[in-house]
């Protein structure tokens, strides 16, 4: 066999054969590189543009330019579409400008692709759930969300988000368990929240006529959060509609150990509950103990409206009189004076108040504001309805001053006081 095989390598035309033979195996390797040297030369210039595109829509988010962003993210997927990267920027800014359905598309997508990771896949389901949410399907967000939380339960972010849809459903009970889940992961102040949501819980049962549950839930937010004063308010509703006056008293009272000042939202139960009892002295004797302690022009002014109701219009004056020396930009209380001196026909002093009145008159008007985003509600509100924080609402100071005491307070407020609307506060 050998033998045969080099006789017919002897063979000068067997010998151009091989030569062919080999030059042509020579060639298509040096071809077939040169291909492939071409083709990731190409592919490298496309994933270079992709990645250009990418990074000019980075920049037109910092310039706030979504439309020109949308526009270069798009081109850089079309070049390169297994850039996972780009899809979620893309899908965000889909979220930002108000198109939901393009942002879900999208979380889809990188959602039902086959070879990713689950890290990625969590996120783009999470991301999904934002998506859900800034479109007002509250239960798609929801059921994605606690979704997320059975692959990872302490992902605390998806915590944060169904603590929020659960407070905008009013499923308290939920939202009180799901922040004692997220106290365990978070150092910080958590009581603060958890007694409102059983605040808050116990006002649903009360309108649904369970008292006795409405009265567990106000007495659980009192004993996780001594400061709770929306929980002393209901409880002490809650006695007062039971005609148990004295209890409604003494709950009310606890306010001003609990934020001296916010007593003023008792003021007008207490004098409701001692009416009924036919005895108002103890009302004044709680107002000027409190003028005293607290030093604060609302409490004069509470207290010279029980004054006047009681025919002392002098002792009112005086009272209000007080309540200006504390706080000069005390309209509430300039409007009363206003008012005494009218009816008793004083016109000099009327004109003095007037006269003095113009000289405060260069100052805004205060309103409430949240320490945590800035906005500014018409009335007090426990919970921020824009960022949805608890217990961040604050006095708002003026323009030209930084007063910040309780006393400022818009209309609205003062007339649910005055009309009992104690539920709107």
């Amino acid at each position: 066999m050998w033998q045969q095989l080099s006789q017919w390598f002897l063979d000068p035309n067997n010998q151009i054969i091989c030569l062919g033979i080999v030059v042509a195996f020579i060639t298509g390797v040096i071809l077939g590189r040169l291909a492939r040297h071409r083709a990731h030369k190409k592919d490298k210039a496309v994933a270079e543009r992709g990645d250009e595109a990418f990074f000019k829509g980075i920049q037109y988010i910092l310039s706030n330019d979504h439309d020109h962003a949308i526009e270069e993210f798009t081109k850089s997927v079309q070049l390169n579409s297994e850039t996972i990267e780009t899809y979620v920027a893309l899908g965000n800014l889909y979220r930002s400008k108000g198109e939901i359905d393009r942002a879900i598309r999208i979380r889809q997508s990188i959602i039902l692709r086959p070879n990713i990771s689950k890290d990625i896949k969590l996120r783009a389901l999470i991301d999904l759930g934002l998506d859900y949410r800034k479109g007002g399907f509250l239960n798609r967000a929801l059921k994605t969300f606690l979704d997320v939380l059975t692959k990872q339960p302490t992902n605390l972010q998806t915590l944060e988000e169904v603590e929020k849809i659960y407070e905008e459903m009013k499923d308290w009970e939920n939202a009180f368990a799901t922040r004692q889940r997220i106290s365990k992961l978070v150092k910080g102040e958590h009581d603060h929240i958890l007694a409102h949501h059983q605040t808050e819980l116990g006002k649903a049962f009360y309108a649904k006529g369970e008292v006795g549950r409405a009265k567990s839930c106000y007495e659980k937010a009192i004993s996780i959060d001594k400061k709770c004063v929306d929980a002393y308010l209901h409880l002490g509703d809650l006695h007062f509609d039971n005609q148990d006056y004295k209890k409604a008293i003494a709950t009310w009272k606890k306010v001003v150990q609990a934020a001296p000042r916010l007593t003023f939202l008792a003021y007008r139960r207490l004098e409701g509950a001692y009416s009924k009892m036919d005895n108002l002295q103890p009302v004044e004797d709680f107002l000027k103990e409190c003028a005293k302690l607290n030093s604060d022009a609302f409490t004069h002014l509470a207290l010279a409206r029980h004054l006047y109701n009681k025919e002392d219009e002098e002792g009112a004056l005086k009272e209000l009189e007080g309540a200006l020396v504390l706080d000069p930009f005390f309209w509430e209380a300039r409007k009363m004076i206003g008012e005494i001196l009218l009816a008793k026909d004083r016109k000099a002093d009327v004109r003095a108040a007037y006269q003095d009145l113009i000289a405060h008159l260069n100052v805004a008007y205060l309103k409430f504001r949240c320490a945590n985003c800035g906005y500014e509600p018409d009335y007090l509100q426990w919970q921020c309805l824009q960022c949805r924080k608890w217990d961040t609402m604050d006095f708002a100071s003026f323009e030209t001053g930084d007063s910040t005491s309780p006393h400022h307070l818009p209309n609205p407020l003062f007339q649910a006081t005055e009309e009992g609307e104690e539920d709107d506060v």
